[in-house]
């Protein structure tokens, strides 16, 4: 929707700035601008006024809506965000504080006072090809 309005408000910018051009100021006359004598011959006898000020004032009818959308689209929350499946930090994700200190005890084999040993792995034979 806004990609639309904002692509619509741009063609309608550029429209109304060719229509105001186009319009003669005063005491110019469109026709001398495009080298004929006559005077608003283009538009033809009735004269291109009231039709390039019809066409002035629907542009910019629809200049001043569309921008007064995109206004009201820009201020409102926005519900996607590259942030939103983040949450802050879980204090689950945080090591378990202790509530008493304990001292690891070195683990002692079926003897008191020995240190137990570790059994050596048993040797795999390498195959070769």
């Amino acid at each position: 929707m806004i990609i639309f309005l904002t692509i619509l408000h741009v063609i309608v910018s550029i429209f109304m700035i060719a229509v105001v051009l186009l319009q003669s100021g005063k005491g110019a006359e469109m026709g001398a601008s495009f080298g004929s004598g006559g005077s608003q011959s283009v538009f033809g006898a009735g004269g291109g006024a009231t039709f390039l000020s019809k066409m002035t004032t629907g542009a910019a009818i629809i200049f001043m809506l569309t921008s007064l959308t995109l206004s009201y689209l820009s201020g409102l929350p926005s519900s996607s965000s590259i942030m939103s499946g983040k949450g802050k930090p879980a204090a689950a994700a945080k090591a378990p504080i202790q509530t008493s200190p304990s001292v690891p005890q070195p683990v002692q084999g079926p003897v008191q006072g020995k240190p137990a040993t570790v059994p050596a792995a048993p040797a795999v034979p390498v195959q070769s090809k």
